[in-house]
């Protein structure tokens, strides 16, 4: 990492306890500026509780976060000019086209009128979703709606994109769509946070992966160097402690 530039992702010391639960204990993880980074882990390892406390969507119990050189919690303008988020379940103005939308939240970003018609214009045309200019987010399929909430992410031109499963139930086409323009993003200069439990998405796109489980960070670094000499699949099994239990109760099935 370049020790000149601050991370784009800086997290220290997050945790956050439900009740008696603590889904993330005590994390400290950073990202550096200009990678292309995958948060790995099992359902309910505590991944999009991490992200959510990182980029101000959750207010954690203990621990702090910044984008660059601005923080999360003391300095939210500033940080969440630096940010594109696309979280989990992300809620849209479901009866505003695409566009609509994209107009009504640039100009909520401040952004002048011009800017936002030709930024939408170009996202719209780069994400194929011209072809929905009449059609209500509400009736959007599942790619289209992960789509035009990474092009609401993108459009005020951040330097950093926080994704929470962005290819989680999208097509084929879709996804291919969504992988250059995020790989476009990093050779741009941009960094990219993405969390999947998907690992061979995490191993075609990523140069850094962090291995959650139990709500802490049990391996990080370059994903080469994670991995080692098997698969980050086999890596990621052998971390977290899956895939040890045994099917033997359904001798049953297909008799």
């Amino acid at each position: 990492m370049d020790h000149l530039r601050p991370p784009a992702l800086s997290i220290h010391g997050l945790h956050k306890a439900f009740g008696e639960k603590v889904s993330v204990n005590q994390v400290d993880l950073e990202v550096p500026q200009g990678s292309f980074f995958g948060l790995v882990g099992p359902n309910g390892a505590g991944k999009t509780t991490l992200l959510s406390m990182a980029v101000g969507l959750l207010r954690p119990d203990a621990g702090a976060s910044a984008v660059l050189d601005a923080d999360v919690w003391t300095d939210p303008l500033r940080a969440k000019t630096y940010l594109g988020v696309l979280p989990d379940g992300l809620a849209m103005p479901e009866f505003l086209t695409g566009r609509e939308a994209l107009t009504f939240l640039g100009r909520l970003r401040g952004l002048e009128a011009e800017v936002v018609d030709t930024r939408a214009q170009e996202l719209l045309e780069v994400m194929d979703l011209l072809g929905a200019e009449r059609t209500l987010i509400v009736d959007y399929s599942t790619g289209m709606r992960k789509k035009i909430g990474l092009a609401t992410a993108l459009l005020h031109n951040p330097k950093v994109l926080v994704l929470d499963e962005p290819f989680e139930a999208v097509d084929p086409v879709s996804a291919l769509t969504l992988k250059r323009i995020l790989t476009r993003f990093v050779v741009q200069g941009g960094s990219v946070v993405l969390s999947s439990h998907v690992m061979a998405l995490v191993e075609q796109l990523c140069d850094t992966v962090a291995v959650m489980s139990d709500g802490v960070v049990v391996a990080s670094g370059p994903v080469a160097q994670v991995r080692g000499e098997t698969s980050l699949e086999e890596t990621f099994v052998s971390l977290v402690g899956a895939g040890t239990g045994t099917v033997d109760g359904l001798s049953w099935l297909g008799t």
